[in-house]
């Protein structure tokens, strides 16, 4: 508890952390994914993170330099399907262009699985995923179904592929630590989405004192109600330990 304390307090410190270097990697269709790689300890574990719709790696700008106070790396990757946010272009989707590669939502999944081949082989350990709306439900499928993956968190996850997959359905039987947030107004079809998920396995999270946003950015300084989805996260990702 008093580790927990102590995080809590030093999380919107600033305190010297390595910026970010720019890494890239290849998937299995041939893309160049391009990726924000935030490495403090070589043998600490990753936490890669992804965007949400339109965006790119510059959603977690800021996220990734509290969460490297946690004694994890942060991996920020740039998804095929995306733009750009905080004046951060999404360098892989332009590389989908270039290359005449397809960039769907869908086919986003193998930045995913290249991402976890990445930061599996520099640390050796486990990886957590950390996805935002649709890169949310993308992460909590690859997350059953990949050994590599220890925990899984999605902020407001959804049904974004029912002509590929249902991740209710996908996420019977998780046996994987599995945390999950999103607006008040989002709460309770979260809750609906999860039901399949062991209750010893699952952590849904809403905002007690404002409605809270869409996505991974309801943990930017600016939003009302962030230092609340903080501490419920630092909470999750303590109990990993």
């Amino acid at each position: 508890m008093a580790r927990l304390v102590y995080l809590i307090l030093s999380l919107f410190l600033v305190l010297g952390l390595k910026a970010q270097d720019k890494v890239s990697f290849q998937t299995s269709d041939s893309l160049e994914v391009v990726a924000h790689l935030y490495e403090i300890d070589p043998s600490y574990p990753y936490i890669i993170l992804y965007h949400q719709s339109g965006y790119s790696k510059g959603e977690f700008k800021e996220i990734a330099i509290s969460l490297l106070k946690l004694k994890y790396n942060c991996l920020a990757v740039d998804l095929r399907f995306g733009k750009g946010v905080k004046s951060i272009p999404n360098e892989t989707s332009v590389n989908a262009k270039k290359s005449h590669i397809v960039s769907s939502m869908y086919d986003s999944r193998l930045d995913i699985k290249a991402s976890i081949e990445y930061a599996f082989e520099r640390s050796g350990k486990e990886v957590l995923l950390l996805g935002s709306s649709f890169s949310g439900t993308l992460a909590l499928l690859e997350a059953k179904l990949n050994p590599k993956v220890k925990a899984v968190i999605a902020y407001s996850p959804g049904e974004f592929f029912r002509n590929e997959f249902l991740i209710h359905d996908e996420l019977d039987g998780m046996e994987k630590p599995v945390y999950i947030a999103g607006s008040q107004l989002e709460y309770p079809y979260l809750k609906r989405l999860t039901k399949l998920v062991p209750k010893n396995n699952l952590v849904v999270f809403q905002p007690q004192n404002a409605s809270g946003k869409h996505g991974a950015k309801a943990l930017w300084k600016e939003d009302k109600v962030s230092k609340e989805y903080w501490l419920s996260l630092l909470m999750f990702i303590n109990n990993l330990q």
